[in-house]
Formats: structure tokens, C-alpha cells, sequence
């Protein structure tokens, strides 16, 4: 088998539905040899399993949630039994805010509910990692993945998950410094705008729409997550084994554009 991943085992997070970033980055992994895969909980299990199916083979589902130890002590055994403990890649595609952190109340949400989009947004960063750091550690070269949104400026709307996806991209620097000895790698992809339930979920999205494409000098699609994909493949692969602790941006350049 031939590709970028061959021979690799890579663990997805955060597919929910087939529009799902992580779904693109699961299909794209596959075709490029790896064995992947997914983790999901709660009720939201039951999609998981019902979207794996349309990837082939369709992986199994393990459940991980974030922020019980417990759980990512039971994918790491997961790991241990089924992969004889190596793991290559990991891809980070976890976020959530409650609504009172989204959609202009930035002054009046409480603290526990930022604390929870906090905690499942970036803190996760570091629990996923430092759970499967043995598993990580032993391929000696292993990586990780985190997708993001930039946030090196305020977007409309998205508030308190803004200030978590800046906490994120600071934890994966960190990460990628403590763990380079180690040589793990740690870097996070900037996603443009897609059409995904959690883009759909967040107050104002729309407002996205109507200026990306038209200040993005490569233009951009909100349908077409291929792109992001092949980035997150890229840093996955080893064809970037002295790159860590960088924001890749595919937002068809959005994001250097001032006006």
C-alpha cells in the first residue's frame, strides 16, 4: 500500500456528520493508507457510527469524552490491545460552547459556562495529548493535529469560543515545546469558514458567507472541506518531521488580506 499515511494509525476526533472537517481528514487518511480511528460520546455516538459506515472500511467508534480521564485512559488501553500500542497521528476536532458563550453576550456569560467551553475546547488539547503520550511516544516520530479558527482578531459572534481558540493555539505551542524531545509534533490548521453543524450552530454565521469569498484571494468554498484535509494529511504525514508548533492557514488566504 502506498500513500502518505501507509502503515500509519492515526485517531480522529469530532466526526459527527459527513460534512464534518474530521470526516474529510478520516476519508483523506484512509486513502493514503492509514487505519483510522474515530472517537465520539454521549448521544452523539449513534451518528458517529452511523457516518463511519461511509468511510471504507468503515472504522470502529470509541467513546472519549474529553474531559473524563477515564476515558482517554480507556483509549489509550484501546490502543495498547488492538494496535499493540502505536499510534502515529491524532487529529484534535473538539470544541464547544454553551450558548450563553456565543452570539454577543460576551459581557454577561458566567464563568462556568466559559470555563466549559475552555475546557473542552483547548484544555482538551492537552488532555488528549498527555493521555496517549506513551502510545505517541513509542513510534518515535508521532503527531498532532488540532484544527482552529484564527483568532489574532475578535469575530462577530463568536466570543468566548474566540478566546478559547486562542487558548488552544497557546496550549498546542507549549505541547510542541515539551514535547519535541520526544519527537512529537504539534501543529494546528486554520480553517476557513465550511457549512458544518458546528459552524451552523454559532449566531451569525452567516455573516462569514458574505465577505470570504470575495476577500480571499484564491476565492473560497463554505462546501468544499477537501482543502482543509489535505493540510491536516500533510502535518499527519511525515513530510513535515521539523515542523511543530505552527498555524497553517487554509482559508484561501483570508487571513493576510486587510481589507
Amino acid at each position: 500500500m502506498s500513500g502518505l499515511l501507509a502503515g500509519k494509525r492515526v485517531l480522529v476526533t469530532g466526526v459527527l456528520t459527513d460534512d464534518s472537517l474530521a470526516f474529510g481528514v478520516a476519508r483523506l487518511a484512509q486513502d493514503q493508507g492509514a487505519e483510522v480511528v474515530l472517537t465520539s460520546f454521549g448521544r452523539a455516538m449513534s451518528l458517529t457510527r452511523r457516518v463511519a459506515r461511509h468511510l471504507s472500511p468503515a472504522p470502529e467508534v470509541l467513546e472519549l469524552d474529553v474531559t473524563e480521564a477515564g476515558d482517554v485512559a480507556r483509549v489509550a488501553g484501546w490502543i495498547d490491545d488492538r494496535w499493540g500500542g502505536q499510534l502515529d497521528a491524532v487529529l484534535h476536532s473538539v470544541g464547544y460552547a454553551p450558548p450563553s458563550c456565543l452570539g454577543g453576550g460576551f459581557l454577561d456569560a458566567p464563568w462556568e459556562d466559559v470555563a466549559q467551553a475552555l475546557q473542552v475546547s483547548a484544555f482538551s488539547l492537552k488532555t488528549l495529548t498527555a493521555g496517549l503520550l506513551g502510545q505517541l511516544r513509542a513510534v518515535g516520530g508521532a503527531s498532532v493535529v488540532a484544527l482552529d479558527f484564527d483568532n489574532r482578531v475578535a469575530w462577530p459572534g463568536y466570543d468566548w469560543m474566540g478566546v478559547a481558540k486562542s487558548a488552544l493555539e497557546s496550549t498546542a505551542r507549549y505541547l510542541a515545546r515539551d514535547l519535541g524531545p520526544d519527537r512529537i509534533r504539534v501543529n494546528l490548521v486554520s480553517a476557513g469558514p465550511i457549512r458544518t453543524v458546528a459552524a451552523r450552530s454559532i449566531p451569525g454565521f452567516s455573516r462569514f458567507e458574505d465577505v470570504w469569498g470575495e476577500r480571499a484571494p484564491l476565492g473560497w468554498s463554505m462546501t468544499d472541506s477537501e482543502p482543509v484535509a489535505r493540510a491536516c494529511v500533510a502535518l499527519l504525514s511525515d513530510w513535515f518531521p521539523m515542523t511543530t508548533g505552527e498555524l497553517v492557514h487554509v482559508d484561501g488566504g483570508y487571513h493576510a488580506m486587510g481589507a
